[in-house]
C-alpha cells in the first residue's frame, strides 16, 4: 500500500476559517440581494426576460442584481475554496477580487483626473432618467430619495424637469403637473406632519424670481449639491473606501496564504 509521509507543512486553520467565515457572510448577503431583485421585479410584474428588457430608463434593481450575483459567486468560491482547500477556486476568488480592486482604483483616478467630463456624463445620465421618471416606480423612488437627501432639484437646476412629458411647460402638455416639479424638490414645511405631494405644482410657471423660487423648492442641481456635499463628508467617504479596500486586500492575502500552504503541503507528500 502507498504510504504518505507528512513532512511538517500544514494549512493554517486560522486563515482557512477566517476566509470561510467572511465568505459565508458574503454568500448569505448575495442570496439576500438576489431575493430582493426577484421580489422587486415580481412586484412590478416583470419576471420574464422580454418584459425586463422592455423596462424604460435606469432600473436600480439591475444594480442590486449585479452586486448580488457578484457577491454570491465570490462568496461561494471563497467559502468552498477555503473549506475544501481547493486551489482553483481560491485562485479564481483572488483574481476576481484583485481585478475588482484594480478597476475601482482606476475608476477613482480617472474620475479625479477628468472631473468635468464625469460631471457632464452624470448630468446627462440624470436628465435621461428624468424623462422616464413616471415609467418605473423604483427609478421614481430613487430620484425622489436623492433629491430629498441632497436637497436638490434636477441635474443642473429645476428646469431639467422640462425634459419630462408630465412636467414640461409646453402648451401641448395637458398634465396637471405641467410646469411643476416632483414633491421631492420642495423645501419641507415644519408645520406639516403629512408630506404635501402637490407642493411642486405650477411652481415654475408662477414663480420666475429665483429668490422667491428658492423659498419654495431647492434651487441647486443635484450634481452641484453632490460637489458641495463631498468636501463636508470626505472623511466618511474616504473611510468607507478604505474599509472596502482593506477587506478586499485582506481577502486576497488570506486566499494567497492558503494557496501557498496547500501547495507546500502537497510538495511534502511522499509515496
Amino acid at each position: 500500500m502507498p504510504h504518505y509521509k507528512y513532512q511538517g507543512a500544514q494549512v493554517s486553520c486560522l486563515f482557512k476559517y477566517t476566509l470561510f467565515t467572511l465568505n459565508i457572510i458574503f454568500w448569505i448577503a448575495g442570496v439576500g440581494l438576489l431575493a430582493i431583485t426577484f421580489w422587486a421585479w415580481n412586484e412590478k410584474g416583470v419576471l420574464n426576460i422580454q418584459s425586463i428588457t422592455e423596462l424604460n430608463g435606469f432600473d436600480p434593481v439591475w444594480v442590486v442584481l449585479v452586486v448580488g450575483l457578484l457577491t454570491f459567486i465570490l462568496g461561494f468560491t471563497g467559502c468552498i475554496g477555503a473549506l475544501r482547500e481547493n486551489i482553483c477556486l481560491l485562485k479564481f476568488f483572488s483574481i476576481i477580487i484583485g481585478t475588482i480592486f484594480t478597476l475601482e482604483l482606476a475608476a477613482g483616478i480617472l474620475a479625479f483626473t477628468f472631473q468635468e467630463w464625469v460631471k457632464e456624463q452624470v448630468q446627462g445620465f440624470i436628465r435621461d432618467n428624468i424623462v422616464k421618471y413616471r415609467d418605473d416606480i423604483d427609478l421614481q423612488n430613487l430620484i425622489d430619495a436623492v433629491q430629498k437627501y441632497m436637497q436638490c432639484c434636477g441635474a443642473a437646476s429645476a428646469d431639467d424637469w422640462n425634459n419630462n412629458v408630465y412636467f414640461n411647460c409646453t402648451k401641448e402638455n395637458t398634465s396637471r403637473e405641467r410646469c411643476g416639479v416632483p414633491f421631492s424638490c420642495c423645501l419641507p414645511d415644519p408645520a406639516q406632519n403629512v408630506v404635501n405631494t402637490q407642493c411642486g405644482y405650477d411652481i415654475r410657471s408662477k414663480i420666475k424670481d429665483s429668490t422667491k423660487n428658492s423659498l419654495v423648492i431647492y434651487s441647486k442641481g443635484c450634481v452641484q449639491a453632490f460637489e458641495d456635499w463631498l468636501p463636508r463628508n470626505i472623511y466618511i467617504v474616504a473611510g468607507a473606501f478604505l474599509v472596502i479596500a482593506f477587506l478586499q486586500m485582506f481577502s486576497i492575502y488570506l486566499a494567497r496564504s492558503l494557496i501557498s500552504d496547500i501547495e507546500s503541503l502537497k510538495a511534502g507528500w511522499r509515496y
